[in-house]
């Protein structure tokens, strides 16, 4: 029943996105309809895209998951993503608006007059924009693969189908209000669940999900191992096996499994008694309920510098991320653009209230995530847990806002990196736009397959990485200081960027590193962001006398309301 739940809310899920992404389309022909919906979307409307393109595979299944993984450290995380919008509301939103431009890569031109610029910030895009689209087919992949059993490129083939047809056919127009009504189907499918488990969870005693040791099963568990995996026992506990354990077969009979290390090869069953503590896999912590409930209290090393260096690329990430700038191109005016960005943080705040409570009901009600390291599917197996043909149709319900997820956030980077290489390359025309669709799909979809399983919202921290070290540095100074130069800008985008992307394929393809060096390039943007903005600053001072002639009546254009400003 489960899979036919399942099976129904991605096809209700799918002729809905046809649907409304269809409503909008008839007109889009121009560049103006493609890459900006004719600068003619409400505030209101434009909030409700912004969250739902923001709210991605990290914010849906990544952050449920890193809080029951690692505990208390992982919930500055949606703080800071949604402070982010604030600095966003504060800084750039109504005088980017008001620039004109259609998107990043032309606000670098317009400001800084240097078309080698403009280049650099198309590179830039391109890198972000496939560095966030990996965790959205990731997480596309494991959600079919934990609800059907179907491969993982079934979830890619999906999310990539329907992104490419809605981009292509109708680009922003037809993005728009797929993006504005899924963020509320992302709402309503994390929210229904969470209430269904708390009132689960009441009936059931109000178990404490923090408890004195580490997480035990509160039932007798058939742990199923899809891959190999390497895990750390907390104590000596007899379990029944089925397939290799250590290297040695077994056909079902019972077995100790000692405290320490344990490999437990790929299609093996451990059967574990209630009451055992779960094993952890090897490269999540193993921790009591009190250090998981406490921030820094796993101990880890360089612990304080990994979680201030995180919380500041996702707070200077979100101001520099190209999909979500682009979209407030969009608004009427740049008044308008700041009562977009006003209301995205509420709405924003309103969703990061559930992952927060399937952390919590995980180390309860599916504790062996922390075994298996599949902790991305917290989110997802949950709602199984409720009994009878209630957690069935919730299962289809969390599958839908899932793939909500995927969809709306691809939609979102795709239009984002066509309209960039199609403006650059000053090439407007739709089929040029449909080429440039393709290939912003096709660099994410080859690399997939070589990295491997990883979390969604490690991934995306990838992302922001790279947007907090160079993006963000250029569209402060740019808006802020008269004083940046179009050298200045292209020697800290190329610091910056370079640095960022080279920490991210280490980071992606697992090099093994130790102590401070494994910190920084796991972490960067606390080293990486800030020499990108010195570097613009300095080499902006020693080539001063380059400063654009247009600089003073740029920043006019950017800070005066648009009745006021004089053409």
């Amino acid at each position: 029943m489960t899979a036919v739940a399942v099976a129904a809310a991605l096809l209700a899920l799918l002729l809905a996105t046809a649907a409304f992404g269809a409503c909008d389309r008839r007109s889009a022909c121009t560049a103006s309809d493609l890459l900006v919906a004719s600068r003619g979307v409400t505030p209101w409307r434009n909030a409700s895209a912004i969250s739902g393109e923001y709210l991605s595979a990290a914010a849906f299944l990544g952050t449920a998951g890193l809080v029951l993984a690692y505990g208390a450290d992982m919930l500055w995380l949606p703080v800071a993503a949604t402070a982010g919008h604030v600095l966003l509301l504060a800084f750039v939103t109504a005088p980017l608006r008001r620039s004109g431009a259609y998107t990043v890569s032309d606000f670098a031109e317009w400001r800084l007059g240097s078309p080698a610029v403009r280049r650099i910030v198309t590179c830039c895009v391109c890198f972000i924009g496939w560095f966030y689209l990996l965790p959205q087919f990731q997480g596309a992949g494991v959600t079919l693969r934990v609800m059907t059993g179907a491969p993982v490129w079934a979830g890619w083939a999906v999310v990539v189908a329907v992104t490419l047809l809605l981009v292509a056919s109708g680009g922003m127009c037809s993005i728009t209000a797929v993006q504005s009504l899924q963020f509320w189907v992302k709402l309503v499918a994390i929210a229904v669940p969470a209430a269904a488990l708390l009132a689960m969870w009441q009936m059931d005693g109000r178990p404490d999900p923090v408890g004195d040791g580490p997480a035990r099963f509160a039932h007798t568990t058939r742990v199923h191992v899809a891959s190999e995996v390497a895990v750390t026992a907390p104590a000596a506990v007899l379990v029944t096996a089925r397939g290799r354990v250590d290297g040695v077969r077994h056909g079902g009979g019972a077995m100790t499994l000692a405290a320490g290390r344990h490999t437990i090869g790929p299609s093996a069953e451990v059967v574990f008694p209630a009451g055992a503590p779960v094993p952890h896999a090897e490269r999540l912590p193993a921790q009591s309920g009190e250090t998981w409930a406490t921030p820094f209290g796993r101990g880890e090393e360089h612990g304080f510098y990994r979680t201030y260096s995180a919380i500041l690329g996702i707070l200077l990430g979100t101001m520099g991320l190209p999909h979500i700038l682009m979209r407030f191109y969009t608004n009427p005016s740049g008044s308008t653009a700041r009562r977009t960005a006003a209301l995205v943080p509420a709405l924003l705040a309103l969703f990061y209230v559930f992952p927060t409570i399937y952390a919590s009901m995980g180390r309860l009600y599916a504790p062996e995530l922390l075994m298996t390291g599949d902790t991305d599917a917290t989110v997802l197996l949950l709602p199984q847990r409720i009994p009878g043909p209630a957690g069935a149709l919730l299962t289809g319900l969390i599958t839908l806002g899932a793939f909500a997820a995927f969809i709306s956030t691809s939609c979102g980077l795709v239009v984002t990196i066509a309209g960039t290489v199609t403006q650059c390359a000053r090439r407007s025309g739709v089929a040029s736009f449909r080429v440039a669709t393709v290939f912003a799909l096709v660099v994410p979809l080859a690399l997939l397959p070589r990295i491997g399983t990883q979390g969604a919202a490690g991934l995306v921290a990838l992302a922001l990485c790279v947007s907090a070290c160079s993006l963000c540095p250029l569209l402060l100074l740019a808006i802020w200081w008269r004083g940046l130069t179009a050298a200045g800008a292209g020697a800290g985008l190329v610091v910056g960027t370079g640095l960022a992307v080279i920490s991210g394929v280490l980071h992606l393809y697992e090099v093994p590193l130790t102590g401070w060096p494994a910190a920084a390039v796991a972490q960067p943007a606390a080293l990486i962001a800030p020499a990108a903005f010195a570097v613009m600053v300095a080499v902006s001072l020693l080539t001063r006398r380059r400063v654009p002639r247009r600089a003073d009546r740029a920043l006019t254009k950017l800070h005066l309301p648009e009745d006021v400003f004089v053409r």
